[in-house]
């Protein structure tokens, strides 16, 4: 079993810009059922991405916490085992 997981982020909002404290992510689109395929993010070197599925521009702020997104509602947070 895996000691972490990926963090899973989705644009509901609509918003231009999803700020996000990790440069390894999946973006899913929207919320179930309305998502895409999820697509793996590495930013690499850089401090933005576009989805390839549905455009959402994510960017990388340094002082979000891993995981986390800005607007906070495009963060997926895992269920609790």
């Amino acid at each position: 079993m895996a000691d972490h997981s990926i963090p899973h982020f989705h644009n509901d909002l609509g918003v231009a810009v999803v700020h996000v404290g990790s440069k390894e992510f999946m973006c899913m689109g929207a919320n179930s059922p309305f998502d895409h395929p999820h697509i793996f993010i590495d930013m690499g070197a850089d401090d933005e991405a576009v989805c390839s599925y549905c455009s959402t521009l994510y960017k990388y702020d340094p002082k979000l916490p891993a995981g986390a997104a800005d607007p906070a509602a495009c963060a997926v947070i895992a269920d609790a085992a």
